[in-house]
């Protein structure tokens, strides 16, 4: 079941009648799915793509070769890029890009801790880039992750 904010974040897209997409790599879909679960979900959730692996990044979402390795898959430049990639192809109002580290054994060091999550939001006349550093488990992060999102949302939109 969505949070109250996801859930707040959906009504507001619902009565502003736009639609939006997700391009995921850290919350592999779990955000499109707690979208997706709110009534009424079909009028506003275009749909989204997992890319977790870098290859997917480079291949599908055209991410230049070399900038993964110089910035790492989870870093602001890596999402900035997916969600201008992505949002090219997808014909939606809104596109939500999301990577991070849950787990330990990808990019993290002192700077970069596992909990770090990185989003870029593309909106009809801006762009809105964000990180965050959030504590717990792997679901947990990617929870407060998705609500981060939604309120970031929410800020726009309202």
């Amino acid at each position: 079941m969505a949070s109250d904010k996801v859930t707040a974040c959906c009504q507001a897209l619902i009565e502003k009648n736009l639609t939006i997409t997700f391009v995921e790599s850290a919350s592999a879909g779990k955000m499109s799915y707690e979208f997706s679960t709110v009534v009424n979900s079909g009028r506003i959730l275009i749909g989204g793509m997992v890319c977790y692996h870098s290859s997917m990044k480079e291949d599908l979402l055209h991410i230049p070769w070399g900038t993964i390795e110089k910035y790492s898959a989870e870093s602001a430049e890596v999402t900035k890029l997916m969600a201008q990639n992505f949002f090219r192809y997808i014909n939606s109002d809104i596109c939500v890009a999301l990577t991070g580290l849950t787990t330990p054994g990808g990019s993290e060091n002192e700077e970069k801790p596992v909990g770090t999550i990185f989003v870029h939001i593309i909106f009809a006349d801006k762009e809105t880039a964000k990180r965050f550093e959030f504590n717990g488990t792997p679901e947990s992060i990617i929870n407060q992750a998705i609500d981060a999102v939604a309120e970031l949302i929410l800020e726009e939109i309202a």
